[in-house]
């Protein structure tokens, strides 16, 4: 996956005693003799630390040890040696289950230098592992700061999406091989939020910096003519093909500027290819690409990784997003739903069902009952991976899956640890995640035709787009599932003229389009 995600496992290399210890680790490694587990578990609680794992085969127990009882476990007798738990990372680089769902790991990049994808967002961190080698200049939207620094993830969780490098480490993008041009435009402060004015300013010195396509994962309920006539003539005047996400409300209404007929629309869907619950279905919705638990780079920190143990078992969690880096331990106790202070929390850690509040209320109603750390499983299948917002927490907290939760209901009582590290990257949901696999894949298919319009390689996306849902366009799906190879193929077969088709750029129009075998319609 990438080398800031630790595995938690135990070293198998002795450190002598004297061996200095990292300032952030107080975990060891007590290798006890036979038969002595028991006692050597007391001295630990007994000089003020705690087991936070048994190795009952190797004679020795991993515990977080201050420095007054770590020195008496090295004088013990019957204790062999002590070490430090020294952390371990993975070394590999994973590739998000969206790469090969959109088909982008059977493309070659190699082309697509002679591309250019302009992100208008939050900014980028290019002092990130998986990012810093990129072609990549910016602009800075006025009371922004740096383009080259991202205060609120977004921006670079999408930039890692679409050209996250292939460097062995981390994650890869749409185009891993740092062919690609990326232009950085920042319009949001860490608030979140701009202006409709700013969005038609970045997205003219998108055309300004030679963009081919934009990405914004952005959005709004209000229409704005001026945003409108704009995205109109960098569609068919300026040769940019726009594409953005179709929003989170997961209702009917229209978000701005996806809903736009020179803008791509992109629902979102899961690795099951089921559209999210909160993705916006609407007539203008046009692709989908995948938006849920979508792995991926954010700034340097500020992601979160997770290690959670009851009754010395590992147990797969996903920190909340927002979490702070924490470690707690404490009897496991049932807290329901969490709709009040958990009163029977204090000292424990709260296992918690989704379902009628928030995930932060939730977690707050632990602390107010004295809890140390919160573990939330989902009421419906899958991993839980969830936000906290703007909300502060002091304790850890973290999701598990409805099936972990429900067996974690037999374990009530057990001793619990939840442990949350500081990441480089994170999972997030959104239309926001699916729209820079769009773009990825727009541009990628472009880099082979490069003398395609817009609109040819929007037609393209929209003729091989893997049908879901309803046979042809739905308001759900739009034309389908993006998919690389299978646009390079059609446009092998159907040559491009350099214009755009004589719809005008009109998006799909109330389902009018016909189904996949078809481009966009007009209206």
């Amino acid at each position: 996956m990438k080398k800031k995600l630790p595995l938690f496992v135990a070293s198998s290399l002795a450190l002598a005693l004297s061996a200095p210890v990292s300032a952030d680790n107080d975990r060891y490694i007590v290798k006890f003799k036979a038969g002595k587990g028991p006692a050597i578990k007391t001295r630990v609680k007994q000089g003020g630390g705690r087991v936070a794992l048994g190795l009952e085969k190797r004679n020795a127990v991993a515990a977080h040890l201050p420095e007054k009882a770590l020195r008496a476990l090295q004088n013990n007798p019957n204790v062999e040696y002590v070490e430090e738990d020294a952390k371990r990372y993975l070394m590999s680089q994973e590739t998000p289950y969206g790469i090969p769902m959109v088909q982008a790991d059977q493309v070659s990049d190699g082309a697509a230098g002679n591309r250019t994808v302009c992100i208008i967002d939050s900014g980028y961190d290019i002092s990130h592992e998986d990012l810093s080698g990129n072609a990549v200049s910016g602009t800075n939207d006025s009371g922004t700061g740096n383009w080259y620094e991202d205060q609120n993830s977004h921006g670079t969780h999408v930039a890692g999406t679409i050209a996250a490098m292939n460097n062995s480490v981390g994650v890869v993008g749409v185009m891993p091989n740092s062919n690609i041009n990326l232009h950085i435009i920042k319009v949001f402060n860490a608030d979140g939020w701009g202006y409709s004015s700013s969005l038609v300013s970045a997205a003219d010195t998108c055309a300004t910096n030679g963009a081919d396509v934009i990405n914004m994962s952005l959005g709004g309920g209000r229409k704005s003519k001026t945003e409108e006539r704009a995205f109109a003539d960098l569609y068919n005047t300026d040769g940019v093909l726009s594409i953005a996400a179709a929003g989170n409300d997961g209702d009917t209404s229209h978000s701005y500027p996806a809903s736009y007929d020179a803008v791509v629309s992109v629902a979102a869907v899961d690795s099951n290819k089921v559209v999210a619950d909160f993705s916006q279905q609407t007539n203008q919705v046009e692709l989908s690409g995948p938006g849920v638990d979508v792995l991926s780079t954010v700034p340097v920190g500020m992601g979160r990784n997770t290690d959670l143990t009851v009754d010395g078992a590992a147990v797969e969690a996903a920190a909340m997003d927002g979490s702070p880096a924490a470690s707690a331990t404490g009897a496991l106790v049932d807290c329901g739903t969490a709709e009040s202070a958990c009163t029977a929390a204090s000292g424990s850690v709260c296992l918690i069902e989704r379902g009628n509040i928030s995930f932060a209320d939730k977690v707050l109603n632990c602390e107010a009952g004295g809890g140390v750390a919160a573990v939330i499983y989902n009421n419906e299948p899958g991993m839980l991976h969830g936000t906290l917002g703007d909300t502060t927490t002091t304790i850890p907290s973290a999701g598990i899956s409805d099936t972990d939760g429900a067996a974690l209901l037999n374990q009530l009582g057990a001793s619990s640890t939840l442990s949350v590290e500081a990441s480089d990257y994170a999972h997030f949901n959104g239309t926001s995640m699916a729209s820079p696999h769009v773009s990825g894949v727009s541009a990628l298919v472009w880099s082979h035709y490069p003398d395609c319009a817009p609109g040819e390689i929007r037609a393209a996306l929209n003729a091989t787009a893997e049908d879901l849902g309803d046979a042809g366009r739905d308001n759900a799906y739009g034309y389908g599932l993006v998919r690389a190879v299978d646009a390079v193929n059609y446009l092998s077969a159907n040559a491009c003229t350099g214009t755009n088709p004589d719809d005008g750029g009109s998006g799909p129009g109330g389902g009018n389009g016909g189904g996949n075998g078809g481009g966009p319609k007009k209206k």
